[in-house]
């Protein structure tokens, strides 16, 4: 039911997106893609549900996501076989809560920024293998949540440097089916390797990432034969303005050049108008970029074959704080138009 080529599974009967959510803060309500979410609030500590604290508030955003993401399914959660979810919070925290409140079997995965698109590989193959029929793929984060651990409490006032990017405060939540259903279809999923090319500035998450992300690519194209023109797009997320030209510059002297490589770091929000710096990040980024504007084109027929790469640094507060380098890894989803396989 699938081939292995190296790093790259590809299935020969290709399992489904058939739902999919975006719920996110108001930041991201002021965004390009504002329209394309399912939930938005414009308070991310959500006093209406008395939440006492941001990780308790990033755990009611992911489940936001999920409870729109089974709606929109038409399914309940006791028809869901698994879940697989993480985020930023130390040991996955908010994804725990959330499945405390789903009641939904669950495995926790952790790949920093890099969560959505480890979560949709892994829930992918699972389901090509027959190991479930309906599976959950879901990640969050939210920006105060992730400045108190891994930088400084907001109330301390730092200023932030032009390389540094803005965590969202979103999530994303897809539902993943066996081969021959409705919805859109996973082609093949590429599973990254750590690169650590010895980047130590916290405040550079994009050029800490970026090796992964080319590291990544270039197998993908190796085991599978393809080239960039054999996609409408490809999707990197989350290496801001940053990460993204460090990208470009060095697929060039690869010889393997990207115009029409798009990220969703760049995607998420206005960086001209909304003092966003070097963009977004965070596992939110690219999970509600995939389900406010790529899925809904690839259900259109906007889009016939994209790659959907989310990238994630994968250090921690212990180990910046020990001076340890920053290593990344990117893991890649090919995904095609509904209705095209």
């Amino acid at each position: 039911m699938a081939i292995r080529r190296k790093d790259t599974v590809l299935f020969e009967k290709p399992p489904v997106i058939a739902a999919w959510a975006a719920a996110g803060g108001k930041k991201e309500g002021e965004g390009p893609l504002a329209s394309g979410f399912d939930f938005l609030t414009r308070d991310a500590a959500f006093p209406e549900e008395a939440c006492a604290n941001w990780e308790q508030a990033e755990s009611l955003l992911q489940q936001k996501a999920a409870e729109a993401c089974l709606r929109k399914a038409g399914i309940s959660r006791k028809e869901v076989d698994l879940a697989l979810a993480g985020d930023l919070q130390a040991q996955c925290t908010a994804s725990n809560y959330t499945m405390r409140a789903l009641e939904i079997p669950f495995a926790g995965i952790y790949g920093a920024c890099s969560t959505m698109a480890e979560t949709l590989a892994l829930a992918a193959s699972l389901a090509a293998g027959g190991a479930v029929q309906q599976v959950l793929a879901m990640t969050s984060s939210h920006f105060c949540a992730a400045e108190r651990q891994f930088r400084t409490p907001l109330d301390y006032g730092a200023k932030r440097t032009p390389t540094a990017q803005w965590t969202a405060t979103a999530a994303g939540a897809c539902l993943l089916r066996a081969p021959g259903q409705a919805g859109v279809p996973v082609l093949s999923v590429t599973f990254g390797r750590v690169q650590d090319y010895e980047v130590h500035d916290i405040n550079n998450m994009g050029a800490a990432m970026m090796p992964a992300a080319a590291s990544t690519l270039l197998r993908y194209f190796a085991a599978t034969g393809t080239a960039p023109a054999d996609f409408d797009v490809i999707f990197t997320g989350d290496l801001g303005e940053v990460g993204s030209a460090l990208l470009r510059q060095q697929m060039e002297q690869e010889g393997v050049p990207l115009p029409n490589h798009q990220d969703c770091g760049c995607l998420l929000y206005d960086v001209s108008t909304q003092n966003v710096q070097a963009g977004g990040s965070g596992p939110g980024c690219s999970a509600a970029v995939l389900c406010a504007h790529i899925l809904p084109r690839l259900q259109a027929g906007e889009y016939r074959r994209v790659l959907f790469m989310a990238t994630g640094a994968l250090m921690s507060q212990t180990t910046f704080l020990q001076g340890e380098s920053i290593p990344g890894i990117a893991h890649c989803v090919e995904l095609a138009g509904e209705g095209t396989v």
